[in-house]
């Protein structure tokens, strides 16, 4: 965590020092953030595509998983120690496998072309998170 010293004046020519608390990470600035991002709009599109029986079935496991993937970086990011940063990811990560599994039972049973692109994109996310997640566990 960075801190920085900021100064405000209380009363004319009287000065007194706080500590603001700066994150030392910003998910929007995480490339694993955007590329969750993109995959949960690309999942939404494919999802409108299944039959109208699977409303509430994998339409709505795999747009939940979908936005727990970025969620969870981005959660993950607030948080204050590494080690609760890296339990974020690992979650991440969790929830994109759980992703790429559905994404499997669709491309089985409904024929899509997009799914086998999405499958990969997925894969690429979660050995993106992976290493981001050691990287930081390293330091």
């Amino acid at each position: 965590m960075q801190i920085s010293q900021n100064k405000y004046r209380l009363n004319k020519g009287e000065e007194s020092t706080y500590s603001v608390i700066q994150s030392m990470r910003n998910h929007e600035n995480l490339t694993i953030w955007k590329e969750s991002l993109t995959l949960v709009n690309e999942v939404y599109r494919l999802v409108k595509l299944l039959p109208k029986q699977e409303s509430y079935g994998l339409y709505s496991q795999m747009t939940r998983a979908a936005i727990s993937i970025s969620s969870n970086i981005a959660e993950g990011c607030s948080r204050s120690s590494r080690k609760e940063f890296s339990r974020f990811l690992e979650i991440s990560i969790g929830s994109a496998f759980e992703l790429q599994t559905q994404l499997m039972i669709v491309k089985e049973n409904f024929q899509l072309n997009e799914v086998s692109v999405l499958i990969e994109k997925t894969r690429i996310l979660q050995r993106q998170i992976s290493s981001y997640k050691s990287k930081i566990n390293e330091n």
